[in-house]
């Protein structure tokens, strides 16, 4: 028997120890909350409460990278970087999408807040950054993405 296979056998019943002793739970793993307003939302001032933001700060402490014209709207590019101190959470909207909160990612102290997605454009639309902060203060920030064959259709 080599090597490997025994650290897998190893591996595997541990892992099934602790399952058994009820110490390993695979749903913990799935504990993050699901933001159902938001991503249900139908319209850019829906998603945005959803989000709990009551007013958005523009600011330009918040870098959009995204092509000024993405020639297929069904992968376009897009990175978000804050440079807004504590940030907590970066999410991602698609002014013009059917849904339009595309999506949002809750940020670690200690971490550099950066978000990079692909997202899916159906038409030219700003998408917009809305960046929360520790102080419970909501920054934004967006950029134009000209779509020449929308990725919805």
């Amino acid at each position: 028997m080599n090597n490997r296979r025994r650290s897998f056998l190893a591996i595997a019943g541990g892992a099934g120890a602790l399952a058994a002793a009820g110490l390993l739970k695979p749903g913990a793993a799935q504990a993050a909350t699901w933001n159902k307003q938001g991503f249900e939302a139908k319209a850019y001032t829906d998603a945005v409460k959803g989000l709990g933001a009551s007013s958005l700060i523009e600011t330009k402490d918040i870098a959009i990278t995204a092509p000024d014209i993405a020639e297929n709207g069904a992968v376009v590019p897009v990175a978000i970087t804050s440079k807004i101190p504590n940030t907590q959470s970066i999410s991602i909207i698609a002014e013009k999408n059917p849904f339009p909160l595309a999506a949002t990612f809750d940020v670690a102290g200690g971490v550099e807040p950066y978000a990079s997605v692909r997202l899916k454009l159906g038409q030219t639309s700003n998408v917009r950054a809305v960046v929360k902060a520790a102080d419970g203060k909501f920054y934004t920030a967006a950029k134009e993405v000209k779509v020449t064959v929308g990725g919805c259709g």
